[in-house]
Protein backbone atom coordinates (compact mmCIF):
# COMPACT_ATOMS: atom_id res chain seq x y z
CA UNK A 1 0.00 0.00 0.00
CA UNK A 2 2.65 2.35 -0.83
CA UNK A 3 1.87 5.83 -1.69
CA UNK A 4 1.31 7.03 -5.15
CA UNK A 5 4.03 9.71 -6.40
CA UNK A 6 1.97 13.11 -5.91
CA UNK A 7 -0.68 11.86 -4.43
CA UNK A 8 -1.35 14.02 -1.06
CA UNK A 9 0.58 13.79 1.94
CA UNK A 10 -0.50 11.04 4.30
CA UNK A 11 -2.29 11.86 7.37
CA UNK A 12 -2.95 10.29 11.03
CA UNK A 13 -5.49 8.54 10.04
CA UNK A 14 -4.42 6.87 7.29
CA UNK A 15 -1.50 5.69 9.45
CA UNK A 16 -4.40 4.49 11.86
CA UNK A 17 -6.12 2.55 9.36
CA UNK A 18 -3.29 0.84 7.28
CA UNK A 19 -1.91 -0.18 11.15
CA UNK A 20 -5.49 -1.05 11.99
CA UNK A 21 -5.67 0.96 15.10
CA UNK A 22 -7.70 4.01 16.51
CA UNK A 23 -6.21 7.85 15.57
CA UNK A 24 -5.77 8.16 18.99
CA UNK A 25 -3.71 5.38 19.68
CA UNK A 26 -1.61 6.37 16.90
CA UNK A 27 -1.11 10.01 18.02
CA UNK A 28 -0.85 9.28 21.40
CA UNK A 29 2.04 6.89 20.84
CA UNK A 30 3.58 9.17 18.04
CA UNK A 31 3.70 12.57 20.24
CA UNK A 32 3.49 11.31 23.91
CA UNK A 33 5.34 8.22 23.76
CA UNK A 34 2.39 5.53 24.62
CA UNK A 35 3.85 1.85 25.75
CA UNK A 36 2.12 -0.44 23.68
CA UNK A 37 2.74 -4.06 22.33
CA UNK A 38 5.84 -4.60 20.05
CA UNK A 39 3.26 -5.91 17.67
CA UNK A 40 1.21 -3.13 17.58
CA UNK A 41 3.77 -0.86 17.61
CA UNK A 42 5.72 -2.34 14.77
CA UNK A 43 2.54 -1.94 12.84
CA UNK A 44 2.17 1.35 13.50
CA UNK A 45 6.21 1.49 12.16
CA UNK A 46 5.73 -0.19 9.33
CA UNK A 47 2.60 2.35 8.34
CA UNK A 48 4.78 5.29 9.32
CA UNK A 49 7.30 4.27 6.83
CA UNK A 50 5.37 2.84 4.21
CA UNK A 51 2.39 5.92 3.62
CA UNK A 52 6.08 8.03 4.47
CA UNK A 53 3.88 9.98 7.11
CA UNK A 54 5.80 13.11 8.73
CA UNK A 55 3.94 14.29 11.60
CA UNK A 56 2.91 18.02 12.20
CA UNK A 57 4.85 19.39 14.58
CA UNK A 58 2.14 22.55 15.76
CA UNK A 59 -0.21 19.70 16.66
CA UNK A 60 2.90 18.07 18.64
CA UNK A 61 3.45 20.99 20.19
CA UNK A 62 0.18 22.02 21.23
CA UNK A 63 -0.78 18.61 22.00
CA UNK A 64 2.14 19.27 24.17
CA UNK A 65 0.79 22.77 25.97
CA UNK A 66 4.63 24.35 24.40
CA UNK A 67 5.73 25.22 21.06
CA UNK A 68 9.43 24.53 21.15
CA UNK A 69 9.96 28.37 20.20
CA UNK A 70 11.49 31.49 22.11
CA UNK A 71 11.17 34.89 20.71
CA UNK A 72 13.84 37.20 20.40
CA UNK A 73 12.10 41.21 20.85
CA UNK A 74 14.84 44.01 19.90
CA UNK A 75 14.22 47.70 18.91
CA UNK A 76 15.91 46.80 15.78
CA UNK A 77 17.81 44.58 13.14
CA UNK A 78 19.95 46.88 11.02
CA UNK A 79 21.65 47.82 14.42
CA UNK A 80 25.18 45.68 13.99
CA UNK A 81 24.69 44.41 17.91
CA UNK A 82 21.34 43.52 17.80
CA UNK A 83 21.94 41.41 14.70
CA UNK A 84 25.16 40.03 16.37
CA UNK A 85 23.13 39.56 19.15
CA UNK A 86 19.92 37.41 17.22
CA UNK A 87 23.31 35.47 15.68
CA UNK A 88 24.15 34.26 19.07
CA UNK A 89 20.77 33.45 20.65
CA UNK A 90 19.50 31.78 17.71
CA UNK A 91 23.03 29.40 17.82
CA UNK A 92 21.95 29.00 21.91
CA UNK A 93 18.09 28.13 21.20
CA UNK A 94 19.75 25.39 18.93
CA UNK A 95 21.10 23.94 21.12
CA UNK A 96 18.58 23.68 23.05
CA UNK A 97 16.54 22.14 20.69
CA UNK A 98 14.25 25.52 20.30
CA UNK A 99 13.63 27.80 17.35
CA UNK A 100 13.43 31.25 17.09
CA UNK A 101 11.11 33.66 16.57
CA UNK A 102 13.13 37.54 15.71
CA UNK A 103 10.96 40.08 16.19
CA UNK A 104 11.59 44.05 15.60
CA UNK A 105 9.81 46.90 17.54
CA UNK A 106 11.03 49.37 15.96
CA UNK A 107 11.33 50.96 19.57
CA UNK A 108 7.68 51.40 19.42
CA UNK A 109 5.20 50.36 22.82
CA UNK A 110 2.45 49.15 20.68
CA UNK A 111 4.80 46.87 18.98
CA UNK A 112 6.10 45.85 22.22
CA UNK A 113 3.04 45.05 23.93
CA UNK A 114 1.70 43.25 20.82
CA UNK A 115 4.99 40.78 20.94
CA UNK A 116 4.27 40.54 24.89
CA UNK A 117 0.82 39.30 24.00
CA UNK A 118 2.27 36.48 22.24
CA UNK A 119 3.68 35.18 24.87
CA UNK A 120 0.23 35.39 26.91
CA UNK A 121 -1.11 33.69 24.43
CA UNK A 122 1.19 30.83 23.82
CA UNK A 123 2.73 31.45 20.38
CA UNK A 124 6.02 31.02 21.98
CA UNK A 125 7.25 29.19 25.18
CA UNK A 126 9.61 32.22 26.48
CA UNK A 127 10.92 35.65 25.03
CA UNK A 128 13.90 37.51 25.45
CA UNK A 129 12.80 41.22 25.49
CA UNK A 130 15.39 44.07 25.28
CA UNK A 131 13.92 47.82 24.99
CA UNK A 132 15.67 51.16 24.31
CA UNK A 133 13.62 53.66 25.81
CA UNK A 134 12.09 55.18 29.04
CA UNK A 135 9.24 53.38 30.35
CA UNK A 136 6.30 54.99 31.75
CA UNK A 137 5.12 51.85 33.94
CA UNK A 138 3.23 50.78 30.89
CA UNK A 139 5.88 48.04 29.98
CA UNK A 140 6.96 47.38 33.58
CA UNK A 141 2.61 46.42 34.16
CA UNK A 142 2.72 44.24 31.43
CA UNK A 143 5.72 42.32 32.18
CA UNK A 144 5.20 41.86 35.68
CA UNK A 145 2.22 39.57 34.77
CA UNK A 146 4.47 36.87 32.71
CA UNK A 147 6.69 34.95 33.69
CA UNK A 148 8.64 33.29 30.63
CA UNK A 149 10.48 36.56 29.95
CA UNK A 150 14.25 37.41 30.13
CA UNK A 151 15.22 41.23 29.80
CA UNK A 152 18.36 41.49 28.40
CA UNK A 153 20.41 44.76 27.68
CA UNK A 154 18.40 47.18 29.65
CA UNK A 155 16.00 47.35 32.60
CA UNK A 156 13.05 48.16 33.17
CA UNK A 157 11.78 49.47 36.93
CA UNK A 158 9.44 47.25 39.10
CA UNK A 159 10.14 43.70 37.20
CA UNK A 160 10.77 40.67 38.79
CA UNK A 161 12.11 39.10 35.90
CA UNK A 162 15.70 37.65 35.52
CA UNK A 163 17.95 40.11 33.97
CA UNK A 164 21.27 39.92 32.26
CA UNK A 165 22.79 43.06 31.72
CA UNK A 166 26.82 44.01 31.07
CA UNK A 167 28.71 45.90 33.26
CA UNK A 168 27.96 49.65 31.85
CA UNK A 169 30.10 51.23 35.17
CA UNK A 170 33.02 49.30 34.60
CA UNK A 171 32.68 50.31 30.83
CA UNK A 172 32.56 54.03 31.53
CA UNK A 173 35.86 53.92 34.12
CA UNK A 174 37.70 52.31 31.26
CA UNK A 175 37.06 54.29 28.55
CA UNK A 176 37.71 57.58 31.10
CA UNK A 177 40.87 55.51 32.84
CA UNK A 178 42.04 55.41 28.83
CA UNK A 179 41.00 59.08 28.31
CA UNK A 180 43.32 60.45 30.90
CA UNK A 181 46.11 58.09 30.18
CA UNK A 182 46.26 59.84 26.67
CA UNK A 183 46.74 62.79 28.55
CA UNK A 184 42.92 64.34 28.18
CA UNK A 185 41.53 66.69 31.19
CA UNK A 186 38.57 68.10 29.63
CA UNK A 187 36.77 65.30 28.59
CA UNK A 188 32.79 65.04 27.05
CA UNK A 189 30.36 62.22 26.93
CA UNK A 190 27.42 61.70 24.26
CA UNK A 191 25.17 59.07 25.31
CA UNK A 192 21.90 57.60 24.97
CA UNK A 193 18.61 58.41 25.87
CA UNK A 194 17.99 59.96 29.88
CA UNK A 195 16.24 57.49 31.88
CA UNK A 196 17.86 54.60 30.14
CA UNK A 197 19.65 52.62 33.11
CA UNK A 198 22.69 51.94 30.32
CA UNK A 199 23.02 55.75 29.48
CA UNK A 200 23.11 56.34 33.19
CA UNK A 201 25.27 53.80 34.11
CA UNK A 202 27.65 54.64 31.58
CA UNK A 203 28.39 58.27 32.12
CA UNK A 204 28.27 57.63 35.90
CA UNK A 205 31.39 54.94 35.69
CA UNK A 206 32.94 57.64 33.18
CA UNK A 207 32.70 60.51 35.81
CA UNK A 208 33.81 58.40 38.51
CA UNK A 209 37.11 57.44 36.63
CA UNK A 210 37.29 61.29 35.51
CA UNK A 211 36.66 62.51 38.92
CA UNK A 212 40.00 60.19 40.39
CA UNK A 213 42.40 62.80 38.15
CA UNK A 214 43.22 66.08 39.51
CA UNK A 215 42.58 68.74 37.18
CA UNK A 216 39.89 66.44 34.81
CA UNK A 217 36.32 66.96 34.58
CA UNK A 218 33.85 66.00 32.39
CA UNK A 219 32.51 69.97 30.88
CA UNK A 220 29.87 68.40 28.53
CA UNK A 221 27.31 65.88 27.76
CA UNK A 222 24.44 65.04 24.89
CA UNK A 223 22.11 62.80 25.05
CA UNK A 224 19.75 61.62 22.56
CA UNK A 225 18.27 58.15 20.72
CA UNK A 226 20.98 55.81 19.69
CA UNK A 227 20.80 56.59 16.24
CA UNK A 228 23.32 58.01 13.42
CA UNK A 229 21.50 61.37 13.79
CA UNK A 230 21.78 61.79 16.96
CA UNK A 231 25.57 61.38 16.81
CA UNK A 232 25.69 64.25 13.94
CA UNK A 233 23.36 66.69 15.92
CA UNK A 234 25.52 65.63 19.02
CA UNK A 235 28.62 66.90 17.10
CA UNK A 236 27.39 70.03 15.71
CA UNK A 237 26.72 70.59 19.64
CA UNK A 238 30.25 70.03 20.21
CA UNK A 239 31.37 72.00 17.38
CA UNK A 240 29.61 75.05 18.48
CA UNK A 241 31.33 74.89 22.18
CA UNK A 242 33.45 77.83 22.58
CA UNK A 243 36.01 75.67 24.43
CA UNK A 244 35.75 71.89 23.04
CA UNK A 245 36.60 68.63 25.10
CA UNK A 246 39.68 67.29 23.71
CA UNK A 247 38.62 63.54 24.20
CA UNK A 248 34.93 61.99 24.31
CA UNK A 249 33.00 58.92 25.01
CA UNK A 250 30.56 57.93 22.91
CA UNK A 251 27.39 55.69 24.29
CA UNK A 252 27.09 53.53 20.76
CA UNK A 253 27.80 52.64 17.66
CA UNK A 254 25.62 54.34 16.16
CA UNK A 255 26.64 57.35 17.73
CA UNK A 256 29.73 57.33 16.53
CA UNK A 257 28.90 56.46 13.11
CA UNK A 258 26.87 60.04 13.04
CA UNK A 259 29.78 62.00 14.83
CA UNK A 260 32.75 60.13 12.80
CA UNK A 261 30.60 61.96 9.49
CA UNK A 262 30.06 65.41 11.21
CA UNK A 263 33.16 65.62 12.25
CA UNK A 264 35.28 64.46 8.19
CA UNK A 265 32.81 67.19 7.59
CA UNK A 266 34.18 69.61 8.99
CA UNK A 267 37.48 69.14 8.10
CA UNK A 268 38.70 67.93 11.52
CA UNK A 269 40.17 63.98 12.18
CA UNK A 270 40.54 61.60 14.65
CA UNK A 271 42.40 61.89 17.06
CA UNK A 272 44.63 64.80 15.99
CA UNK A 273 41.61 67.37 16.70
CA UNK A 274 39.59 64.70 19.02
CA UNK A 275 40.14 61.46 21.08
CA UNK A 276 37.46 59.25 20.98
CA UNK A 277 36.75 56.17 22.87
CA UNK A 278 33.41 54.25 21.94
CA UNK A 279 30.84 51.70 23.77
CA UNK A 280 29.68 48.45 22.10
CA UNK A 281 32.45 46.92 19.98
CA UNK A 282 30.36 45.57 16.96
CA UNK A 283 31.30 46.55 13.50
CA UNK A 284 34.52 46.55 11.81
CA UNK A 285 35.21 49.40 14.15
CA UNK A 286 39.05 47.46 13.84
CA UNK A 287 38.65 49.38 9.57
CA UNK A 288 38.11 52.87 10.12
CA UNK A 289 40.50 55.44 9.56
CA UNK A 290 41.93 55.25 11.96
CA UNK A 291 40.85 51.95 14.26
CA UNK A 292 38.51 53.28 16.95
CA UNK A 293 39.44 52.39 20.60
CA UNK A 294 35.96 50.49 22.29
CA UNK A 295 34.33 48.73 25.13
CA UNK A 296 33.36 45.50 24.38
CA UNK A 297 30.50 43.52 25.67
CA UNK A 298 30.31 39.77 24.90
CA UNK A 299 27.66 39.10 22.70
CA UNK A 300 27.77 35.82 22.16
CA UNK A 301 27.84 35.19 26.07
CA UNK A 302 24.94 37.38 26.32
CA UNK A 303 23.00 35.16 23.65
CA UNK A 304 23.92 31.72 25.61
CA UNK A 305 23.73 33.42 28.82
CA UNK A 306 19.82 34.84 28.04
CA UNK A 307 18.74 31.65 26.55
CA UNK A 308 19.79 29.34 29.87
CA UNK A 309 18.22 31.94 32.00
CA UNK A 310 15.05 31.56 30.45
CA UNK A 311 15.36 27.75 30.04
CA UNK A 312 15.88 27.99 34.25
CA UNK A 313 12.32 30.02 34.14
CA UNK A 314 10.60 27.72 31.68
CA UNK A 315 11.43 24.98 34.23
CA UNK A 316 10.62 27.02 37.23
CA UNK A 317 13.62 28.58 38.56
CA UNK A 318 13.13 31.35 40.53
CA UNK A 319 14.44 34.70 38.80
CA UNK A 320 17.71 35.35 41.03
CA UNK A 321 19.56 38.69 41.31
CA UNK A 322 20.55 40.30 38.17
CA UNK A 323 23.39 38.97 36.31
CA UNK A 324 26.41 41.20 34.94
CA UNK A 325 28.81 40.32 32.08
CA UNK A 326 32.01 41.67 32.46
CA UNK A 327 33.35 44.33 29.61
CA UNK A 328 36.69 45.13 28.49
CA UNK A 329 38.29 47.66 26.38
CA UNK A 330 39.91 47.16 22.81
CA UNK A 331 42.54 49.68 22.34
CA UNK A 332 43.18 50.54 18.57
CA UNK A 333 44.20 54.25 17.53
CA UNK A 334 41.62 56.74 18.19
CA UNK A 335 43.12 58.25 21.42
CA UNK A 336 46.14 60.77 21.24
CA UNK A 337 47.22 63.42 23.44
CA UNK A 338 45.78 66.72 23.20
CA UNK A 339 46.89 68.51 20.00
CA UNK A 340 48.52 71.86 21.56
CA UNK A 341 46.51 73.85 19.07
CA UNK A 342 42.76 73.00 17.08
CA UNK A 343 42.53 73.46 13.85
CA UNK A 344 40.57 77.03 12.84
CA UNK A 345 36.97 75.62 11.55
CA UNK A 346 36.42 77.84 8.07
CA UNK A 347 33.40 80.51 9.08
CA UNK A 348 31.08 78.85 7.19
CA UNK A 349 31.58 75.44 9.37
CA UNK A 350 31.21 76.98 12.10
CA UNK A 351 28.04 79.04 11.64
CA UNK A 352 26.57 75.30 10.26
CA UNK A 353 27.51 74.27 13.48
CA UNK A 354 25.56 76.81 15.83
CA UNK A 355 22.97 76.64 14.05
CA UNK A 356 22.46 72.76 13.55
Amino acid sequence: MLRKPFQRPARVKDVAALADVSVTTVSRYLNAGLALPPTTAARIDTAVRQLDYQPNRLARSLSLGRSNTIGLVVPEIANPFFAHLAAAVESAAEAEGMGLLLCATLNRLDRELDYLGRLRSHQVDGLIFLTNHRDDGTLARRIAALEAIVLLDEDVEGTGVPKLFCDNVQGGRLAGAHLLAGGHRRLGFIGGPQGLMSSAERLEGFRAAVASQPGASVTWTSSGPHTPEQGHSAAAEWLALPEQPTALFLGSGALLQGFLEAVQEAGLSVPADVSLVAFDDIGPLHLFNPPITAIRQPVAEFGRRSVALLCARLRGEPPGVPVRLPVELVERCSVAPPASRRRRLAPSLTQKAKHA
